[in-house]
């Protein structure tokens, strides 16, 4: 490593120890968490009541815009998630340790694409308080119609509804082998909470797992049939399912999961390792 990568290494290092940054973090997971408490509302009532809000995170977040308490709650959300960004950031430069072996790498990789998703979410909360109508499945569908008129993109919707596809199982073998676990300082959690919270991280990572494969796959078909609106991410595949009578109920338990993830994400707040 040459002396200026570790120059900016050890910056990097310093950073990630401020005591303001951890604290903005933990007020981020909260938030992250009132998001997801929020995504499983709007979709339970896309399940039930046939509603046409966004069922993703966009759509959670154009909520709370709808009042002055939900704006100023707003504001809190996009503060923390711009430091939960900025976290990951930190962490995808110096690592959570020194080694340098695959799980590292591969632990970097992921919080490279944690400061990605945080910060756009922080992004997308600023546009919805200036008062853009800022919607993650219009981004994605308007994205993917553009690139179907181009040479080769329908393959490229394609690749990225594997990649999505592939993030979802992935997603869900994380959750259900437990691997989020060493992100957490359990030997401070009571007895009794120590499992509760453990099961509410796998009940959400693998419900989010489903929701993200289920996206995958309609990307897929998206490229297949020329039909820029089955690409439109989460908000496609939650409303596919209530299209159908038994996929009806599959998204009611794919809402109880992510209710569940929010509930993690608050815990999170006090036990995450940051």
């Amino acid at each position: 490593m040459t002396s200026t990568a570790s120059d900016a290494k050890y910056a990097a290092s310093r950073a990630a120890d401020s005591k303001p940054l951890e604290y903005l973090a933990r007020g981020g997971f909260i938030g992250y968490g009132i998001i997801h408490l929020i995504f499983a509302w709007i979709a339970l009532q896309v399940a039930f009541q046939g509603s046409s809000q966004e069922s993703d995170q966009s759509g959670a977040l154009q909520t709370l815009a709808g009042n002055g308490l939900g704006k100023t709650l707003l504001v809190v959300i996009a503060i923390g998630m711009a430091a939960m960004a900025i976290w990951q950031a930190f962490e995808a430069i110096i690592g959570e340790s020194g080694e340098q072996n695959r799980t590292a790498i591969a632990e970097r990789v992921l919080s490279g694409v944690r400061a990605v998703l945080y910060g756009y979410l922080a992004f997308l909360a600023v546009k919805i308080l200036q008062g853009s109508n800022a919607s993650m499945g219009d981004n994605s569908q308007s994205k993917s119609s553009t690139l179907m008129d181009s040479t080769g993109g329908r393959w490229l919707i394609g690749l990225a509804g594997l990649v999505v596809l592939g993030v979802g199982v992935g997603m869900a073998i994380y959750g259900l082998k437990r691997k989020f676990v060493k992100h957490l300082n359990t030997q401070e959690m009571t007895h009794g909470t120590r499992q509760p919270i453990i099961r509410l991280g796998m009940a959400g990572y693998a419900a989010k797992g489903v929701a993200y494969a289920i996206a995958g796959v309609l990307f897929v078909v998206a490229a297949v049939t020329y039909d820029p609106e089955k690409a439109r991410g989460l908000d496609a595949a939650l409303k596919t399912l209530a299209g159908n009578s038994w996929g009806v109920w599959l998204l009611a338990l794919i809402a109880v999961g992510i209710a569940a993830f929010g509930v993690y994400c608050i815990a999170q707040a006090k036990y995450r390792k940051v």
